[in-house]
């Protein structure tokens, strides 16, 4: 079947794909930025169309000769109204699938009560967006889940941090009332992709969860027993609101604000499969059990082989905010602060040590400072330092990275990250590589475009900070990727023309080029 994927570079869609491939169906993945799915293994697999749900005309373009569409959409965590464009998104795939003359939508909603009243806004939203997506002709088949465990998901990570984090914590009583039934990501790319080839599935609502019903005390139990940890001290207290247990889970794990307001909000609400919609009516799956999800999740990140993340999908910016190569005049004041420096080494040397910063290496100059940057963004709902990188070595567009996010990725030649901490204003911080003669160039460059008083007010007061910190920056990673360079040059060299034991090899210090404006 071919078969079209709304949402291929989220967290559940980057995972599907490869599923819907190994079933022998055609893909076609939609998206706002196909450069975001440059680096993914399968990229070569399937079509790729650019896409925005909130522009119908390019759905319809999109959809042309496509059979079904998998809807794996949500603006939680991206919009300040994330119910109103998730309900304009949703209205305009379902004007597009008829259009295009699709014959099945599949849409991935939350599990809970059909009554709005009763649910959180982020549930009822979701279940809003199904119910859109139903009114129009074509046939749509809703799974509702609730909390997905698997490596890299929003539940998952919050699970984790929240257990690794903390020995003791205080905790709004219904944690340890709520009934839920997690399910592991497997499992729920298991139902996606079966779905689509079973007739009685069309305009049906189907729960999907695992065979475990529990409260979310008793999973962060589980968490820390299987982790090896001691079991967790939890005090539950009935004054602490969503909103305060929001902050806290902000401060505590890597997740923002803006994304852990609307998952604990939700978190209220019973989450378990109902007899009369569960999928098992209709697909024969024996799903695994949260013990069994979370060894393979944790296993998973041990091996540093996370596939995709909610950090994927998770792109704060605004959408029409500008990009730095735009003309001077296209998005008005453009503030810079550029720095070119000499290197001795190769420019795949050197693009190797850009390309391998933040994460656990860390920003190479002023930690203390980057540390305090990262708390202070949480401290306001930012995403702060926390997320660190998926892979130390690895990088690809759309991957965050600290408090940033990868915006162009071109080795060896171009590494440019688009900042995500909040500020009064856009931020880029852009590395260039050119290559003469054998050696190497890095262009480093900072752009801000501020908002307002406000922005202008932070570019100039932190100027001075910022341009120490610019220069030791740009000096760092050239001296870094001289002194790699020198050991690889030396461990390469024949026994004979090795330096002899007890003696280093050092680089020369690095040429600078005076900073221009």
């Amino acid at each position: 079947m071919k078969v079209a994927v709304i949402g291929a570079t989220g967290y559940v869609g980057g995972r599907l794909v490869p599923e819907l491939l190994a079933a022998g169906h055609e893909v076609r993945c939609l998206a706002r930025n196909p450069d975001r799915l440059s680096g993914v293994e399968w990229r070569h697999k399937v079509d790729v169309a650019t896409a925005d749900v909130l522009d119908r005309d390019s759905l319809v373009d999109a959809l042309v000769d496509i059979e079904a569409v998998y809807y794996l959409v949500h603006a939680m965590g991206s919009a300040t109204d994330f119910e109103q464009t998730d309900r304009v998104g949703a209205e305009n795939t379902r004007a597009a699938a008829e259009a295009a003359g699709v014959s099945r939508i599949v849409y991935l909603g939350g599990l809970g009560d059909d009554e709005p009243d009763h649910l959180s806004d982020h549930l009822a939203s979701r279940h809003e967006v199904g119910s859109i997506l139903a009114a129009g002709p074509v046939p749509v088949t809703e799974l509702r889940a609730a909390v997905i465990i698997g490596s890299g998901s929003a539940s998952f990570e919050m699970l984790r941090h929240l257990d690794e984090v903390l020995p003791a914590m205080i905790c709004p009583r219904w944690v340890t009332r709520t009934q839920c039934q997690p399910i592991a990501i497997a499992d729920v790319l298991h139902y996606l992709v079966a779905v689509i080839d079973i007739d009685d599935a069309a305009g049906e609502v189907l729960e999907v969860g695992g065979p475990d019903v529990l409260t979310y005390r008793d999973m962060m139990d589980r968490y820390a027993a299987i982790a090896g940890l001691r079991r967790r001290l939890i005090v539950p207290v009935p004054f602490l609101t969503p909103r305060l247990s929001s902050h806290w889970v902000n401060l505590v794990t890597p997740l923002p604000y803006g994304l852990a307001r609307p998952l604990v909000d939700s978190l209220i609400n019973d989450v378990v499969v109902r007899p009369e919609r569960d999928v098992h009516r209709l697909v024969d799956h024996e799903p695994q059990t949260l013990d069994e999800a979370i060894r393979r999740a944790l296993a998973v990140v041990g091996d540093m082989e996370i596939k995709t993340s909610w950090m994927d999908s998770a792109s704060m910016h605004r959408p029409a905010a500008p990009m730095p190569q735009d003309p001077d005049w296209a998005g008005g004041t453009m503030f810079e602060d550029r720095r070119i420096v000499a290197c001795a080494s190769t420019s795949t040397e050197l693009f190797a040590t850009v390309s391998g910063i933040g994460g656990t290496r860390g920003w190479y100059v002023a930690k203390p400072l980057w540390s305090l940057r990262g708390w202070l963004d949480e401290l306001i709902g930012g995403v702060g330092m926390r997320r660190g990188r998926r892979h130390p070595d690895h990088l690809r567009v759309g991957d965050a990275l600290d408090f940033f996010r990868v915006e162009s990725y071109e080795p060896p030649r171009l590494l440019r990250l688009r900042a995500e901490m909040k500020v009064p204003g856009d931020a880029w911080l852009e590395w260039q590589i050119t290559e003469e003669g054998g050696t190497a160039t890095l262009h480093q460059l900072a752009r801000f475009h501020p908002r307002g008083v406000a922005g202008r007010a932070y570019w100039w007061l932190l100027l001075p900070i910022h341009k120490v910190i610019w220069n030791q920056l740009a000096k760092r990673l050239v001296h870094t990727a001289e002194n790699a360079g020198a050991v690889n040059e030396a461990a390469e060299a024949p026994p004979e023309e090795r330096d002899p034991p007890g003696q280093t090899v050092e680089a020369p210090p690095p040429a600078t080029v005076p900073e221009t404006r």
